[in-house]
């Protein structure tokens, strides 16, 4: 008997989603940062096991947009309910309340498995943990309520488990040696895109998008080109930094996490265009996959 499906994490920003994805498959897929909106795209994950493939889906965070991009980052969030076998909905402990009614609404009514995961208990305490336990039997009685620490690593093995117990039984949907339905010129673009997360403050990191422009793998080394996209001249100025070496910063430390992921060494180049507003421009948004 061979298990398959689709499991879909839905949560708010900052929930621990892309970490609790990362845990499940053992090793790093989704982006993961302490900023909000880190995740933009739907991802998904596949870990696999002789007798089953469980499918995970990274979500972005549930917002109210403001931008274009963040009302494409949205409505691809509405899929998540028609085609799971199991949903996941992360909160963190002491987070007693859903944001979104409509979330809430459909989670209530849905008919598929629902897992309620309590994250980051490792930075509570028991009676807090109990007090968010309460709440959401409460407002989900539907949902089986699990605590765990993702980024510890508690309880995931056990959360697997029980995932496992409730996918369907169903033929592997990918060959078993695939780790995501992503091309590798988007985990390139993704690896970029942390690294300024992690290496700019306020607006900046908001405001860029990365495209692969090239990406040849020879023998002994993968050639990547890639461009990084700001919307006005002050941020480009602020990528790059003095004598260039804000940029080589980050080339440097995405170059060292891509040649983790794909095994072997990389060489990168990096450069900073302009792209005027296009957060707010459906034509830009299309080209860049949203």
């Amino acid at each position: 008997m061979h298990k398959a499906g689709f499991v879909n994490i839905i949560g708010s920003p900052n929930v621990g989603k892309s970490t609790l994805t990362n845990a499940i498959l053992g090793q790093k897929l989704a982006i993961t940062t302490a900023k909000a909106q880190t995740t933009r795209h739907r991802i998904l994950g596949i870990r696999n096991s002789d007798d089953y493939q469980l499918i995970l889906s990274d979500t972005p965070g549930i917002i109210d947009p403001v931008y274009k991009l963040q009302e494409s980052m949205m409505e691809a969030m509405q899929t998540v309910f028609d085609d799971a076998d199991v949903l996941i909905y992360l909160v963190e402990i002491g987070e007693k309340k859903g944001k979104s009614e409509d979330v809430m609404s459909r989670l209530s009514k849905t008919n598929k498995p629902l897992i309620l995961a309590i994250n980051k208990i490792d930075t509570g305490n028991q009676k807090l943990l109990e007090e968010t336990v309460d709440a959401w039997k409460l407002q989900l009685p539907n949902a089986d309520i699990w605590s765990i620490s993702a980024l510890e690593k508690f309880q995931v093995d056990t959360l697997i488990a029980k995932i496992v117990q409730l996918l369907p039984e169903h033929p592997p949907y990918f060959p078993k040696d695939q780790l995501t339905d992503r091309s590798e010129r988007f985990v390139v673009n993704e690896v970029i895109r942390e690294k300024i997360l992690l290496s700019y403050d306020k607006e900046i990191p908001y405001a860029v998008e990365v495209e692969t422009e090239s990406f040849k793998v020879n023998e002994s080394i993968i050639k990547i080109s890639a461009i990084i996209y700001v919307e006005r001249s002050s941020q480009k100025g602020i990528l790059i930094g003095h004598k260039g070496a804000s940029l080589k910063k980050v080339g440097t430390l995405a170059r060292k996490e891509l040649e983790q992921f794909f095994d072997k060494k990389i060489h990168l180049e990096l450069f900073v265009k302009i792209n005027k507003d296009w957060r707010s421009n459906p034509n830009a948004l299309k080209r860049f996959g949203y």
